[in-house]
């Protein structure tokens, strides 16, 4: 008991420190957070406690208001608080992996399955409704590294369902903040032991393609790299 009671003392502090950390990157985005979220808790405690007076109970409702209007609170920080962080990373290199990351379960995501010198990527996140490919980049260059994504699985995996999107804000694309939802909207087609196949052909591709063998010594003479990049 008093192990437990240890831990949960050394936990509250470093939770604490994280709601406050967040509530400072929050106001950065987001000024009027403090005043909106007390005026939420403020509204929702008087309106319980006036119907507690009205009825002749105003502790026992003073009680589910100060509840309620905590829960209310919590609420609507962690909504801003979002919207602010979406906000933040909007436009950054690489903030579609750190989404993907909180998919929640059923889904597998690997970062960065392609990449070229403009920092266009594509990712890639496996689950029930097959295989998804989200690029984040310039849209016309984006394209051409989606369309060889896809043909390289529709070679390796030919009756397995494969969706692509581009995250943005332009026409046909999908915004940072939409993206958990809209993968978490595809139908769901496979099976849990068809994702599990699907992972191990994935994986064995990506194994073949990092122990290809490389020539050692010098390049003979007239052979040109190819244009997908220099090893």
């Amino acid at each position: 008991m008093a192990r437990k009671s240890n831990a949960e003392t050394a936990a509250n502090p470093g939770r604490l420190k994280q709601i406050a950390l967040t509530y400072k990157m929050t106001r950065k985005a987001d000024p009027k957070v403090g005043l909106i979220v007390a005026g939420v808790g403020i509204v929702t405690f008087g309106v319980f406690l006036a119907i507690g007076f009205l009825i002749g109970h105003p502790v026992y409702l003073g009680i589910l208001g100060f509840l309620v209007a905590f829960l209310a609170m919590a609420i609507v920080f962690g909504r801003r608080a979002e919207r602010a962080a979406f906000g933040q990373m909007e436009g950054q290199p690489g903030a579609a992996a750190a989404v993907l990351d909180n998919v929640g379960r059923g889904w597998s995501t690997t970062p960065a399955v392609a990449m070229n010198r403009s920092q266009d990527i594509v990712h890639r996140a496996v689950g029930k409704a097959g295989v998804v490919l989200i690029a984040e980049g310039n849209p016309n260059r984006v394209k051409t590294l989606l369309a060889a994504e896809k043909k390289k699985l529709a070679r390796i995996m030919p009756d397995i369902p494969v969706h692509d999107f581009i995250v943005g804000t332009g026409e046909g694309e999908v915004p940072l903040k939409k993206v958990r939802t809209t993968l978490l909207k595809l139908p769901r087609v496979l099976s849990g032991p068809q994702i599990t196949q699907v992972n191990d052909k994935l994986r064995a591709m990506g194994d073949l393609m990092s122990n290809m063998p490389v020539p050692k010594g010098p390049m003979p003479k007239g052979m040109r790299m190819p244009r997908g990049g220099k090893r």
